[in-house]
């Protein structure tokens, strides 16, 4: 097994690559916690040794997306700017994995999770299971493009605008989440199903991931990074820090003409 801070990776003897989020407490990843994922599943893709990939969690839930607080005790712009490129690296890195990735969700999947789960190849959840976007509380947009991927359009943008959650359940009526079952089978259902892939000719599960991938009718990643143009813009008018300070009972400095920071 090896460590990244806050991801464990363990190869398993079948090929199946177990990766464990485990950041209490709640799994909002640091920005070096989004970039030790992404390390983590890029490594994953390269070793030949990968046949498919098991994202899960530990603790009370999947992923609640990035840290707030880290953003708004830290000065100036560059946790905004880390999270956000940690966030698109780690994204990119499950889309782009040269194997399937199967997402084993517990808990809450909210922002950032929604991202992972939404660009992994499978997704599997327990029945306390729920998945939302709250973004736009917090004056931030981002996630769109994969929560798009879980639900029809229409009841993507009701759930994005509103920041309400989704069970998973539901999601299972709309072939996004493939099962649902009790929290302490959720990882026996994982890892059966990588089992079944890591089963197979990884040659042929490779080319099946690229062949998939290049039919996709969305660039997720131009489409992400299109969303983040959008939060930058709050962040630079002083929407986000106005927002994220109320929820996180902090209180950011902001940046004045005497203090361009």
């Amino acid at each position: 097994m090896t460590t990244r801070g806050a991801v464990t990776s363990e190869l398993r003897d079948e090929g199946i690559r177990v990766v464990t989020m485990d950041q209490p407490p709640v799994n909002a990843l640091s920005v070096q916690g989004w970039f030790e994922l992404a390390a983590t599943l890029d490594f994953a893709s390269a070793d030949q040794r990968t046949k498919v990939v098991v994202l899960r969690a530990t603790g009370r839930g999947f992923n609640a997306g990035v840290d707030i607080k880290e953003m708004q005790t830290t000065s100036g712009f560059d946790a905004l700017v880390g999270a956000n490129r940690g966030c698109f690296a780690a994204f990119k890195a499950v889309y782009e994995c040269s194997v399937p990735v199967i997402a084993a969700v517990h808990g809450f999947c909210l922002g950032g999770g929604v991202g992972l789960a939404g660009n992994s190849d499978v997704v599997v959840a327990s029945e306390d299971a729920y998945f939302g976007v709250p973004e736009v509380n917090q004056g931030a947009l981002g996630a769109a493009t994969h929560l798009a991927r879980l639900v029809p359009e229409h009841l993507m943008r009701t759930l994005y605008f509103t920041a309400r959650t989704i069970p998973a359940a539901e999601l299972v009526t709309h072939g996004s989440v493939y099962a649902v079952v009790p929290r302490d089978q959720l990882d026996d259902l994982a890892l059966e199903l990588a089992a079944d892939v890591a089963a197979k000719d990884t040659r042929v599960i490779r080319a099946a991931k690229a062949a998939l991938n290049g039919i996709d009718p969305v660039d997720v990643n131009r489409s992400y990074r299109f969303e983040q143009g959008f939060t930058f813009e709050l962040n630079l008018s002083g929407v986000s820090d106005e927002l994220r300070d109320a929820f996180a009972g902090t209180s950011k400095a902001r940046p004045t003409e005497e203090d361009p920071r």
